[in-house]
């Protein structure tokens, strides 16, 4: 049993709330005034309070705040009229237990006490950090795989904060972000924090659907529906029913298959191709892109009703540039990846490439990040990665001076009096971009043309690779 305070200006839902509350066994109070509200706080040992966001006298965040300072272990929900996702982040930021959105459902707000009996509150003298923080919401930090890890910069506490607000909720979440900068790892990482952690995540890459195969792969087919259907087929909705489907590149979907993501998100209900009955599907739905889906909508090239039924809560992940300190955590991480894989001892970095790696603007990200230090590892003898181990396209796309260490990167060189090796006569945009160049030709040209498998290799998804043939005009 609950003691609960329900502090709301509309007396119809004091009183629906007091008297639905009361049958399940709880103890509650109401009030339609802040003032009172905190009064009552005073007095009482509250374990949840539900506070209208707009009161008459006093708004719901300050009562928050206040009710932090009376009595720090209760738990304060926010009700609102307001359905926007942006309330929800504040309140949630400032140190509201919950969100809910009127009309009330009876379930929700069941949920709502069940899990604020059951999760742990600490004081907010040890809340200062952000792993405290996330102790207090009963919330395991994500270690990381192969592809991620978790850094310690304020950009990487920043995202982690947002990760966790969202991930308990059923919100669907927009994830913008450069090309290989880890959404699909920020996606799993949703999901694994969620209620869905134990149903399928599923992860699709929206840049390498066809047209013509889209439907099939999504929403299934059923046998005979088109030439070639010579079985039944489940699509990845169906096998990502009560999990999380991940959609990368949204933005590549056709208009018809928009028309139908359109449907399922409205009704919840799917239709395999050649079927005649609808199955009902619960799944949440992320997606990511690296353009911006109001500007897509914009051009015409996404649905301005679809993007809306998305728009929910948007995750932006920083560019590995833009990671300041952990750019060199990411490294290491990767160093021992690559250690076990070839099976080599490298302790870590000279200086010359920590310098490096710290003003390289890093296009492809981790991604990029994790294949050049394959390949630097591979080349490396010693017990640390130096200068000559590191692609001379990225030594050379650096305004960057390094000390001979008797490895030096052939190309046009000079050694000034100070016995640094400095790069001379270069225009450094010049050089990437011909670098660029010639990595795109040569992997298309090792993959027979096919862009897919050559944005693969390459580290990029197939409509940045496009992007960049028609850049760099390549036939």
């Amino acid at each position: 049993m609950a003691k609960i305070l329900v502090i709301d200006d509309n007396l119809d839902i004091c009183n629906l709330l007091k008297r639905f509350l009361s049958k399940k066994g709880h103890d509650v109070e109401t009030t339609m005034s802040g003032v009172n509200g905190l009064e009552l706080v005073k007095k009482n040992n509250f374990d949840l309070i539900l506070c209208d966001f707009k009161l008459r006298d006093i708004e719901g965040p300050e009562i928050l705040q206040e009710v932090k300072k009376i009595s720090p272990m209760t738990k304060l929900a926010i009700i609102t009229g307001y359905s926007d996702v942006r309330v929800a982040v504040e309140v949630m930021k400032k140190g509201a237990f919950d969100y809910v959105v009127k009309p009330l459902i009876p379930d929700e707000i069941l949920s709502l006490i069940d899990r604020a009996m059951n999760t742990p509150t600490i004081s907010p003298a040890i809340s200062d950090t952000e792993e405290k923080q996330a102790e207090s919401k009963n919330i395991k930090l994500p270690k990381g795989d192969a592809d991620y890890i978790w850094g310690k910069d304020s950009a990487s506490k920043n995202l982690l904060k947002e990760v966790s607000l969202v991930a308990p909720t059923n919100f669907s979440v927009i994830i913008y972000g450069e090309s290989g900068a880890g959404k699909e790892n920020i996606a799993r990482t949703i999901h694994d924090l969620s209620e869905r952690k134990d149903k399928p995540f599923v992860a699709i890459d929206c840049g390498a659907l066809t047209r013509d195969l889209a439907g099939s792969e999504l929403w299934g087919h059923e046998k005979g529906a088109f030439t070639g259907a010579l079985a039944s087929k489940e699509g990845q909705f169906e096998l990502a029913d009560g999990g999380t489907i991940f959609l990368d590149e949204i933005a590549n979907l056709s208009y018809d298959i928009q028309v139908g993501l359109l449907r399922l998100v409205q009704e919840k209900k799917l239709r395999r191709i050649g079927g005649v009955k609808d199955k009902s599907i619960d799944v949440r739905i992320i997606v990511a892109s690296n353009e911006n889906l109001k500007d897509a909508v914009g051009k015409g090239k996404f649905r301005e009703d679809l993007f809306y039924r998305f728009n929910e809560f948007i995750i932006s992940v920083p560019p590995l540039r833009k990671r300041g300190k952990d750019i060199m955590l990411f490294a290491e991480h990767f160093l021992q990846l690559a250690n076990k894989e070839l099976k080599k001892e490298v302790n870590g970095f000279s200086h010359e490439v920590a310098e490096l790696f710290g003003q390289y603007e890093w296009p492809g990200n981790l991604r990029e990040m994790r294949n050049i230090i394959r390949r630097s590892l591979l080349l490396t003898d010693g017990d640390e990665v130096k200068i000559s181990a590191i692609p001379h396209e990225i030594v050379h796309a650096n305004k960057f001076a390094f000390k001979d260490d008797g490895d030096s990167p052939a190309g046009e060189t000079s050694q000034n009096n100070s016995g640094q090796v400095t790069v001379d006569h270069v225009d450094l945009k010049e050089i990437a971009a011909n670098a660029e160049a010639e990595a795109i030709k040569k992997a298309l040209l090792e993959n027979q043309y096919n862009k897919t498998k050559a944005a693969k290799q390459l580290g990029i998804d197939r409509k940045t690779l496009f992007n960049k043939i028609k850049l760099h005009n390549i036939a």
